[in-house]
């Protein structure tokens, strides 16, 4: 009978939602299953974090408003991040792109301002992917050796390095001084009297040059002087910017920055290349990377490929990629198979927005995850500004079961509002619920930016940049990480009380989510019975269940920022069953303060009494 039962409990763990990995220590051993466990992404703007200046200036200048290096990195600070409960750390903006700033002593190009976003410039137009920005540098000479440096660094603090790849643009004007031997820079080859060819790397207007895109309200630098503001930018042939605009000057809201890279698709929107057979969706890595093996494939798959590789060889254990859902899908298989070979533990991240085309990027693209913006994050935005109730995260879990491993969430990055900013949710206590359930349910990774943890509001107008989002195109400082930061001491000094709590509880969670086998394993929504069945239950609140052989979680959140609901919360029978628990009382603990409550089960329903405040969230382990 043990053993019939214990075989159940396997059955019932083993969920499509669950990640295996088999391990053998030595020949003389057996094999050791052993769970997956979440996974936790530190997302920071490199070139903000380590800035101690707090003047922030509109349009200020390094001097006026200063920068962060990658030497800020310190132990001490890496360590702290690691203790915060995070597996990776995602260094925004490391790849040398266009910014305005002299550094032709090093041998760099000056960038033309009409043709950079701001004044330190967008981290999406690189100019030079086997290098790194040299504002990140103590000495910009050697700014290679300091990533690098920083790479063992942060190897050595437990952590991982991932770094943005963004293959569907580049810098308008594309010059790399670090080119390995036989690698020829983006469109040096091309054949630029035709708008296609599936080796250009670029797509071309014949006959036309480049028009520097005019409007009335926004001038370069803000209006201030400088010797390569004239009107013009020498494109000749004009390119088809980042965006697929396919005039010559294109408009003030297009990514004139930066021209599209081709693919070999061609401008009627046709595949020039081959494609997958059918049922590749099903195959691994492995067998993508011997398809491609024989395959001739455009000029531009090669060259992202030999980036990527590059950065591999460097230690760099995984990249997010900038708008993929602009570049095919076949490209992808192509890449990722490629990286897999070198490294299959790679953690490769996109920025996809299109639902219908998830699974395409996944299955076929051989992507690891996703973002999940459209579904998750947009709900839990939706549910905090008053304008639904949570219960369509129910519908979302069961229509993205078979890929949910695969959509990473977050609820704050360098494009989106800032959590704690009046635009979004109005403070980092308010966004306290929606953290609680962006990282508990479901068994995907879970992301946040920097300052998120300690309420970081966006406030302040860099430039080009303006409030409720951080501005990744100036130099400018971050108010509440700033104060967590502490002159370099990263010890919270200058942080409010607070912030210090809501750092503790960003700490509190991470670490058990990062720690939990139940998150890895099943997920059942309990909302439907409550909403229908149990007596004052507000639909602020949201509950669900998730549970493995090991451990079983009941999550209550409240998002009501204000109310205080008292209920008694149903566990439904199927949950009962599933769980095997017989008439009687079970001890419950909350995982996030420790608070403990009573589970009763009569006639084979629990039923939990539930105080719980506005904000409030508890995940009850049996």
């Amino acid at each position: 009978m043990k053993k019939v039962l214990l075989l159940a409990l396997i059955g019932l763990s083993l969920s499509a939602n669950a990640q295996i990995k088999k391990t053998k220590s030595n020949a003389n051993t057996k094999k050791v299953t052993v769970v997956e466990k979440k996974k936790v992404v530190y997302q920071v703007f490199t070139r903000l974090f380590g800035n101690k200046n707090t003047t922030n200036k509109s349009w200020g200048t390094i001097e006026e408003n200063g920068v962060g290096k990658f030497n800020d990195f310190t132990d001490k600070a890496l360590q702290e991040i690691k203790k915060l409960g995070v597996n990776y750390i995602w260094y925004t903006g490391v790849p040398h792109h266009a910014l305005v700033r002299d550094y032709t002593k090093y041998g760099i190009s000056n960038d033309d301002p009409e043709v950079v976003k701001g004044r330190a410039g967008s981290p999406y137009a690189v100019k030079d992917y086997y290098n790194v920005n040299p504002d990140l540098a103590i000495d910009p000479a050697k700014r290679l050796e300091e990533f690098e440096a920083l790479i063992a660094r942060t190897h050595k603090n437990g952590l991982k390095v991932i770094i943005d790849i963004v293959p569907n643009h580049i810098a308008r004007k594309y010059v790399s001084l670090s080119n390995p031997p036989g690698v020829r820079d983006f469109g040096a080859d091309d054949n630029t009297q035709i708008e296609y060819g599936r080796n250009n790397n670029f797509y071309y207007i014949p006959g036309q040059h480049f028009q520097v895109p005019t409007s009335d309200t926004y001038k370069p630098l803000n209006g201030e002087k400088n010797p390569m503001i004239d009107g013009a930018f020498d494109e000749n042939p004009a390119k088809w910017t980042g965006n697929g605009s396919r005039m010559a000057k294109p408009d003030i809201n297009d990514w004139y920055e930066t021209v599209k890279v081709n693919y070999g698709i061609r401008p009627d929107g046709s595949k020039d290349f081959p494609e997958l057979p059918e049922g590749f969706d099903k195959k691994s890595y492995k067998e993508h990377y011997e398809f491609w093996k024989d395959k001739s494939v455009p000029s531009s798959w090669t060259k992202f490929r030999d980036i990527a590789l590059y950065w591999t060889a460097k230690g760099v254990d995984g990249f997010r990629y900038d708008m993929a859902e602009m570049v095919p899908y076949e490209f992808w298989s192509y890449m990722n198979s490629a990286i897999k070979m070198k490294n299959p533990d790679a953690f490769l991240l996109a920025e996809v927005y299109n639902p219908n085309e998830y699974r395409n990027y996944i299955n076929l693209g051989k992507m690891d995850y996703l973002y999940d913006k459209v579904e998750t994050y947009d709900h839990l935005k939706a549910v905090i500004q008053n304008k639904t109730t949570p219960d369509g995260l129910s519908d979302i879990q069961r229509r993205t079961a078979d890929i949910e491993h695969h959509m990473l969430h977050f609820l704050d990055n360098h494009d989106e509002q800032r959590l704690a900013s009046p635009e979004f949710a109005g403070s980092g206590e308010k966004g306290k619920p929606l953290m609680v359930v962006s990282a508990t349910i479901g068994t995907s990774p879970t992301m946040i930016y920097f300052g998120q943890e300690v309420g970081e509001a966006g406030n302040e107008n860099g430039g080009f940049g303006t409030h409720s989002r951080t501005s990744i195109f100036d130099y400018v400082g971050v108010p509440n990480h700033q104060r967590w930061m502490n002159e370099g001491k990263f010890d919270g000094g200058q942080l409010t009380s607070s912030e210090k709590d809501l750092r503790d509880f960003y700490k509190r969670l991470l670490n058990f989510t990062i720690t939990s086998d139940a998150l890895m394993g099943k997920f059942q929504e309990i909302q439907t019975v409550n909403r229908h069945d149990t007596a004052n239950y507000d639909e602020k609140i949201y509950s669900y269940v998730r549970w493995s052989i090991n451990e079983k979680l009941i999550v209550v959140t409240n998002f009501s920022p204000d109310h205080t609901s008292t209920f008694d919360l149903k566990l439904p029978a199927d949950v009962v069953t599933a769980w095997h628990l017989h008439d009687g009382v079970y001890a419950v603990k909350d995982q996030l303060y420790g608070s403990a409550a009573t589970l009763h089960v009569t006639h084979g329903v629990g039923t939990l009494k539930v105080t719980i405040k506005g904000s409030e969230s508890f995940i009850y382990k049996l």
